[in-house]
């Protein structure tokens, strides 16, 4: 089998609202996330036993990984043995960020594995596969834009964002996800970002109207100097003509978004200064 690569585009939600927790334990979700241009590559070949996977400068979790779950739950939607599988990773997107990096890296598998094995799938097969592993999987496997509801996993496709440029910045701390919804707690009062204004404006080709809407429930939730942070990189970004800046997930990455003559130079100076990982990207659209 020749060694396959494909890019694992990350994402940002340009608007996040929890609603609740589900009886299933998971959190009910309106999102309107948007797949971007900054990436990892994943590679995929026939080699060795069993499965396989590497990853350059990052300690892998000890038991199974998503990825492996993801290749054995492939496999059993097909009906059939899984060969044995070598998987590379090229990291570039932030880790515990809010960008979905590890779930894109799934994501770009999956569509790997269904190009050499099942051409012929449906993608919503896939994306039902992808939904075994984690709630915004679906999504990764889908990219573009979309409004997401459900715990993640009910995706309404959207136009992309309009021509823009966006300025990635994740503050030198992480946020791993399950310890910031559960400072969500029921009950609360916190401003509701505007999930509906934005999917409206998306649909207008607004970009401008889209930008002024974003918002992100978890901003809420954090602590004093994780505000500080936070706030100070969304401050770099306006005040270096961003149209709005929002954290994405579960935090603490920080995007801006420029209209597509602004100039982004002065903004990524200024944030390489603050923080060690800054990124120029593009909104990309659906990738299957």
């Amino acid at each position: 089998m020749e060694r396959l690569r494909q890019a694992a585009p990350a994402k940002v939600n340009l608007a996040l609202d929890v609603l609740g927790r589900r009886p299933d334990g998971y959190h009910e979700m309106r999102m309107v996330m948007q797949a971007v241009s900054l990436c990892d590559t994943v590679a995929l070949e026939e080699a060795g036993e069993g499965f396989s996977l590497s990853a350059q400068g990052i300690v892998l979790p000890p038991g199974k990984t998503l990825e492996q779950r993801a290749a054995e739950a492939f496999f059993a939607a097909l009906g059939r043995p899984q060969p044995s599988l070598r998987v590379t990773l090229e990291k570039r997107t932030p880790a515990y960020a809010g960008l979905g990096g590890g779930s894109a890296d799934v994501a770009a598998l999956l569509r790997l594995l269904r190009e050499r094995y099942a051409p012929a799938m449906p993608p919503v097969e896939l994306e039902a596969v992808a939904g075994q592993i984690g709630s915004d999987m679906p999504f990764c496997v889908r990219g573009g834009a979309a409004l997401a509801e459900g715990r993640g996993e009910v995706l309404t496709d959207l136009p992309p964002l309009p021509d823009c440029r966006l300025v990635i910045c994740k503050p030198d701390f992480d946020l791993p996800t399950g310890p910031m919804f559960a400072r969500l707690r029921p009950g609360g009062k916190r401003p509701r970002p505007d999930v509906d204004g934005v999917a409206s404006a998306l649909k207008r080709g607004d970009l401008a109207g889209a930008a002024v809407r974003v918002g992100n429930v978890f901003e809420s939730v954090l602590e004093p100097q994780e505000r500080r942070e936070v706030d100070g990189v969304k401050d770099v970004l306006l005040r270096r003509g961003a149209l709005a800046a929002a954290m994405s997930g579960s935090g603490p990455a920080v995007f801006g978004i420029f209209a597509p003559g602004a100039e982004t130079a002065g903004a990524l100076e200024e944030l390489k200064r603050r923080c060690s990982q800054v990124f120029e990207a593009r909104p990309v659209g659906r990738l299957l």
